[in-house]
């Protein structure tokens, strides 16, 4: 299963568990975070 989620105007693809790279976030790397906006 999969979900489609956006941050910073682009949609990214992913499942439980992956990790992946988002531009211009205020927050270290390696951090978690919370995408509230979830397509599919």
């Amino acid at each position: 299963m999969y979900a489609v989620v956006r941050s910073g105007g682009r949609q990214y693809r992913v499942q439980a568990g992956d990790q992946f790279l988002v531009e211009k976030l205020p927050v270290e790397a390696g951090q978690q975070i919370t995408l509230d906006e979830v397509l599919l």
